[in-house]
């Protein structure tokens, strides 16, 4: 039997609590992996009702191209924080997904097959790709998962057009935390929360430069995608 829905925050308590998130858990741990060689990428697990993060983890392509943020937080949520089903808290119902970046292919593959309904990202693909120099989560899925349609009758135009992957589907709902903040009917509090947004991001600048300094210097990475 499934356990009840916990109940929804208000969205400014989420973004809130998703931002100091990222800030007291996420950046720390990734500020040793980027130095290591591994990517900027983290993610977080939170229970739903209190927001109290559960599992906590960033990007380890040192020992594997496979451990993104998000992959590494839900083997460690099962394995680690989790081990014993009867304690652990239900994904669909319980959880929340928080996700530094907007997740790549195999990591929303990863947060399906695990039952995490809602999903959160503070930073885009665009943002992966123009800040940050990664541009392959949108090249992946442009080149692997993007098929034309209508026998192949599609243009270039069109085809460039379509979404890279449904964001609201059967398996979860991802939204941006400027998605969120978006739908808030108080200017002040709006503008406030896209304040603290563009602030937290302001942190990941000097992560980046690292990350872009041990490239050139050949960092250990397993990744071939660097």
């Amino acid at each position: 039997m499934s356990a009840p829905e916990a109940s929804a925050p208000s969205p400014a308590t989420l973004i809130s609590t998703l931002l100091q998130t990222v800030e007291d858990h996420i950046i720390p741990l990734t500020q040793s992996g980027v130095a290591s060689g591994s990517k900027l990428f983290g993610a977080a697990i939170l229970r739903k009702g209190t927001l109290e993060p559960l599992t906590v983890a960033t990007n380890n392509e040192r020992v594997s191209p496979l451990l993104h943020g998000e992959i590494n937080c839900i083997q460690q949520f099962f394995t680690t924080t989790f081990p014993d089903t009867a304690t652990r808290p239900d994904p669909r119902a319980e959880c929340i997904f928080l996700a530094t970046h907007e997740p790549c292919s195999l990591c929303l593959s990863g947060i399906a097959w695990s039952g995490f309904k809602e999903v959160y990202y503070l930073f885009t693909y665009e943002d992966s790709r123009d800040l940050f120099s990664i541009p392959y989560d949108i090249e992946i899925l442009e080149e692997v998962f993007r098929v034309r349609s209508v026998c192949g009758q599609e243009s270039d135009g069109q085809l460039a057009e379509r979404a890279l992957y449904n964001r609201t589907n059967k398996f979860f709902k991802a939204s941006s935390f400027k998605d969120v903040v978006g739908e808030r009917g108080d200017d002040q509090e709006r503008e406030k929360l896209l304040k603290e947004i563009e602030r937290v991001k302001a942190r990941y600048d000097g992560l980046s430069e690292v990350y872009q300094a041990g490239k050139k210097e050949g960092a250990v990475s397993s990744s071939v995608w660097k």
